[in-house]
């Protein structure tokens, strides 16, 4: 510990403290969780010369504020937003200095859902299972940032801070034109019409604005015909899962996903670029499947 502190003087409408997550633990059924966009966590850490498990604070469409009790190094990445310190406009996707007793305002998201707040030597508060993530699921890691909460920062690494021209700083590609999944099928797309299945890859959906983090929901679509009736035995999920219960709609399992459940899946979205984009498409964004290579 360093002594380094910022304090949360605005928690925004859900900000959590977010890292890789904690794979591994499905057997004993605790979900993955960490960050939603990861290439976003990934990027807010090589900024700063963190490691790449350096946890940091995800929020969710109206940014978060904090206060600086010690002077501290901090970059806001993933969605787009207006930054200031103090009042004073900064730059997003770079390295920003606060001086002791500076307040960052992290805005609202422009386009996208979740911004990420890393800061050099990472937030260091107690891990559960190896993580720092908070697990909306399960309730493990520390609570939902509220007004008041500090959070301590670690020691900095021997890596030294990087400008944003020393790396590709992206923004939020295809979220407002549309999000196009690519799918893996199986297994158990045989509990499917073909007639459905050959929709699936031709039909719009929209995504859903009960979509949160244990998944990204869809609507407005055509609903996928079962082949076959009765329920499955609860069997075990991964990351992108794309489970279709009942009423046949999809839904695509983000970081805090269930470790089991009984609905077919009908298909997996493989980790990557395609579910860091999931994970920050609003309501109403077209989304469509499309065949993984």
């Amino acid at each position: 510990m360093t002594g380094a502190a910022l304090e949360v003087v605005r928690a925004g409408a859900l900000t959590t403290v977010q890292d890789l997550g904690r794979p591994g633990y499905a057997h004993l059924g605790v979900p993955r969780s960490g960050a939603l966009d990861a290439g976003a966590l990934g990027l807010a850490n090589r900024l700063l010369g963190n490691p790449p498990e350096a946890a940091a604070l995800e929020t969710t469409l109206d940014g978060v504020g904090l206060r600086a009790l010690a002077p501290v190094t901090v970059a806001v990445t993933g969605a787009p937003c207006a930054v200031r310190v103090s009042g004073r406009a900064v730059a997003w996707g770079a390295p920003v200095r606060l001086r002791a007793g500076a307040e960052l305002q992290v805005g609202r998201a422009e386009p996208g859902v979740r911004s990420y707040v890393a800061v050099r030597g990472g937030f260091a508060v107690a891990p559960v299972l190896g993580s720092r993530s908070t697990d909306l699921l399960s309730g493990l890691g520390p609570a939902v940032l509220s007004a008041g909460t500090v959070l301590p920062v670690g020691p900095a690494g021997p890596d030294p801070v990087r400008g944003a021209d020393a790396l590709r700083v992206p923004g939020v590609p295809g979220t407002r034109a549309g999000l196009v999944l690519p799918l893996r099928p199986g297994p158990r797309a045989d509990w499917f019409e073909p007639a459905s299945l050959a929709t699936l890859w031709r039909a719009g959906f929209r995504v859903s604005a009960e979509s949160n983090r244990i998944g990204l929901r869809t609507e407005a679509g055509p609903r996928l015909e079962r082949a076959r009736g009765g329920e499955l035995p609860s069997e075990g999920m991964v990351l992108g899962a794309v489970q279709v219960p009942p009423d046949g709609l999809p839904v695509v399992f983000l970081a805090d996903h269930p470790v089991t459940g009984g609905y077919p899946v009908v298909g997996v979205v493989p980790p990557g670029p395609a579910l860091d984009a999931a994970a920050q498409a609003r309501p109403g964004v077209p989304v469509r499947f499309v065949r993984a290579r």
